[in-house]
């Protein structure tokens, strides 16, 4: 195992926050979408302020589509997306084509869900994809400081993304837990 460059330790940690913040502002937009649908149109801007997001969204129906598919909001869930797949193409000897192809796969699911009559269902399989990249990611990247840094870029979006969500404690703390021994390696 030789060194890791500074411009890759950087890559490693923002694909992992990258991914994990596509995969839990969904959950959260998931949430919002029902209370939005359920009671509260405008909930959105509530999730706009826990997410410290500027509100440059002129409706409920405005907030939905750019919020989830705008390429030139660098807030939106598409955007993230974009830059975990960038980081990616740039790791792809260290994470791996297998890896890299969940991203991709993600990417394409989501490009065709801006077009479904209800995105909001098309976009479910992303974070299966999200969730299988992570698992092909652990089993294929070999250099566990590699792992290390991806897997804490990870855990420090969740740490952020739960505060500001208002997560339970429980969940904040099983984070934790599994944050530190990356913190040591």
């Amino acid at each position: 195992m030789g060194t890791i460059s500074l411009e890759k330790r950087d890559s490693l940690y923002w694909l992992g926050r990258y991914t994990e913040r596509v995969y839990t502002t969904l959950k959260a937009f998931y949430d919002y979408y029902d209370q939005m649908i359920d009671r509260e149109a405008d909930a959105y801007k509530n999730l706009c302020q826990r997410l410290d997001i500027p509100n440059i969204y002129e409706s409920e129906e405005d907030f939905i589509h750019r919020f989830l598919f705008d390429s030139n909001d660098p807030n939106s869930i598409f955007t993230s997306l974009n830059r975990a797949y960038d980081n990616g193409i740039l790791l792809r000897n260290e994470i791996t084509s297998d890896s890299l192809a969940y991203l991709q796969m993600a990417l394409d699911i989501y490009g065709a869900s801006s077009h479904s009559d209800v995105p909001t269902m098309a976009l479910l399989p992303v974070q299966d994809y999200l969730l299988a990249f992570w698992a092909c990611m652990n089993d294929n990247v070999w250099d566990q400081r590699a792992r290390s840094i991806i897997k804490c870029g990870r855990y420090v979006e969740r740490l952020d993304l739960y505060f500001r969500l208002s997560f339970p404690t429980k969940d904040i703390e099983r984070t934790l837990c599994k944050m530190t021994p990356r913190l040591k390696q």
